[in-house]
């Protein structure tokens, strides 16, 4: 039985210039208890298919033509209020981004109730032993205790579990998931999967998934509809795409999935690593880290030890990857190495000069041998400054050179990571994520730092710009000697860029060694569940 029928959906959004088609002629169908995963990258036109279903279009939106049936029911052209009846009995939506869809001032029972007395349960205790068994039914521990609540109490995880348990509330027949998995680390997002497989199962849900990773995609949809600039490029069974991609966007977005082991470009080992007399004799580390203990107060707690005796060496011209969950330290052991924290007790060497306690000049010093890239280059970049002043302004800071030298620095660094030459009067506001973040790179490698720190630099790009971004980190360091400190909860990444890694959890290495070694062999348990979830790894679902 069909449950959800698109055909021919067209959707415009307006502009300056009036409207703008970005979905162009979207036909698929989804069976009932079946996973069929919407597949592109940010601006092929997947979530606005997914939203304009719902009639949950931003402002400026418009469903242009097409038929959208539900079962047996036409809701092409449903007002907003005729919609609203079927969302949440019949279809429910689980949001990308559990931050900003919980009201963060009211707890999170009242929330999950909501949709019920929105839907006419007026019983308000038979609600909420409703929301106690949502709760416990998406996995929720201590159901009781968590109704009570607020979502800044929860990890992102319980969270996004909170979403789920609001969208199945009214038992839809369709599940409409938008990106549900891309905030969270890999064992938290296969947990998160695992029980929307568990719903299509066992209920009998037929679930929609959004989705810029062909990895989830792979693992959890029996079919794929592949976007493009929001035209269909390809559909049909998982198994048959993956195995036979007709089309080159799909071949590219298979290519670039870290996942997959045909994709890896794995970085070749310097001679060093290879013999290990001649690194002896080189006395070859750019970073020595021993012992580090970093501690948090914590208001009416204990203080939280975040970095519990953590020692590691990196290579010169190596990267060495820091590797686990949120909360397992790594950020802040990357912090301490970057002297943005103060250690409680331990000691970094930078080619081998203790700076454990730089202070003033010393440490400002400091600031031209290691540089820091952060995850969001949006949040990190000066969105009144052009792009030009942007990288230069680290040359400023230092005093090195005059206006015009630093302008011609920051242009031949532009160049260097692949922009065009127009983009230096532009504003960040104006570059796409993979844009911002070679502005960023560049900015990094303006003063000739010989360290860079790259803190979950990739995790919130697509597929393919994250594979341009990893291809642009690898060809800079062979052409500069660079070294990487590269922060990741993603395995998947790590095995494509790193020589060497340490696995972090609860504030301690639990395991570390050759990149290949580790992936081939892991030796802790914890290493163990960490590459089991990478997506794309396990079977076709049933």
């Amino acid at each position: 039985m069909t449950v959800l029928a698109v055909d021919d959906l067209r959707v415009s959004y307006a502009t300056r210039t009036g409207q703008r088609e970005v979905v162009h002629g979207v036909s698929f169908e989804i069976a009932e208890g079946e996973a069929l995963a919407l597949v592109g990258e940010s601006g092929s036109g997947k979530s606005t298919t997914a939203h304009a279903l719902l009639g949950l279009l931003p402002a400026g939106g418009r469903v242009e033509g097409g038929t959208v049936r539900l079962g047996d029911l036409d809701i092409s052209g449903w007002t907003d209020r005729s919609l609203r009846s079927i969302r949440g009995p019949e279809i429910g939506l689980v949001p990308q981004d559990p931050v900003t869809s919980l009201d963060p001032v009211r707890p999170i029972g009242a929330q999950v109730e909501e949709v019920l007395e929105l839907h006419g349960h007026r019983d308000g205790r038979a609600r909420r032993a409703r929301v106690i068994e949502l709760l416990d039914r998406v996995g929720i521990d201590d159901p009781e205790l968590r109704v009570r609540q607020y979502p800044h109490e929860l990890s992102g995880g319980m969270r996004q579990r909170v979403l789920i348990a609001t969208a199945i509330a009214l038992r839809p027949r369709l599940l409409i998931a938008d990106e549900p998995t891309s905030a969270l680390d890999a064992t938290v997002q296969r947990k998160v999967l695992d029980l929307l497989d568990e719903l299509r199962r066992d209920e009998g849900t037929s679930i929609l998934l959004v989705t810029h990773d062909l990895g989830v995609a792979a693992d959890r949809a029996q079919r794929l509809v592949v976007l493009k600039d929001g035209r269909i490029v390809e559909q049909g069974a998982s198994e048959t795409v993956l195995a036979a991609p007709s089309d080159a966007y799909t071949k590219q977005l298979l290519a670039d999935a870290p996942a997959f082991i045909t994709g890896f470009r794995r970085p070749e080992a310097p001679p060093f690593l290879r013999d290990a007399a001649a690194a002896a004799a080189e006395n070859p580390f750019a970073i020595t880290a021993t012992g580090l203990v970093k501690e948090f107060k914590v208001a009416g707690r204990e203080r939280f030890r975040a970095v519990d005796d953590v020692s590691f060496r990196v290579r010169r011209g190596t990267t060495h990857a820091l590797v686990g969950e949120s909360g397992s330290g790594k950020t802040t052991t990357a912090r301490l190495v970057t002297r943005f924290h103060q250690p409680d007790a331990g000691a970094i060497e930078i080619d081998g000069e203790d700076v454990t306690g730089l202070s003033g000049q010393r440490l400002r010093a400091l600031r031209r041998r290691i540089q820091l890239v952060y995850q969001n280059p949006f949040a990190s970049l000066d969105p009144r400054q052009q792009i030009v002043d942007i990288v230069a302004e680290p040359l400023q800071n230092f005093g090195v050179g005059s206006r015009a030298e630093r302008k011609d620095r920051a242009l031949a660094l532009l160049d260097r990571v692949s922009l065009p030459s127009d983009v230096a009067s532009r504003t960040p506001r104006e570059l796409s994520g993979g844009q911002r973040q070679r502005v960023a790179i560049a900015r990094a490698l303006a003063i000739d730092s010989e360290i860079v720190v790259l803190d979950e630099a990739v995790s919130a790009l697509d597929v393919t710009v994250q594979a341009r971004i990893l291809e642009l980190l690898t060809s800079l360091q062979t052409e500069l000697g660079l070294t990487y400190l590269f922060i990741s909860h993603d395995l998947a990444v790590v095995r494509r860029i790193s020589h060497t890694v340490s696995v972090m959890r609860r504030g301690r290495i639990v395991e570390e060694g050759n990149t290949e070694e580790l992936f081939h062999d892991p030796q802790h348990e914890y290493t163990r569940e960490l590459l089991a979830a990478v997506p794309g790894r396990t079977e076709q679902p049933a």
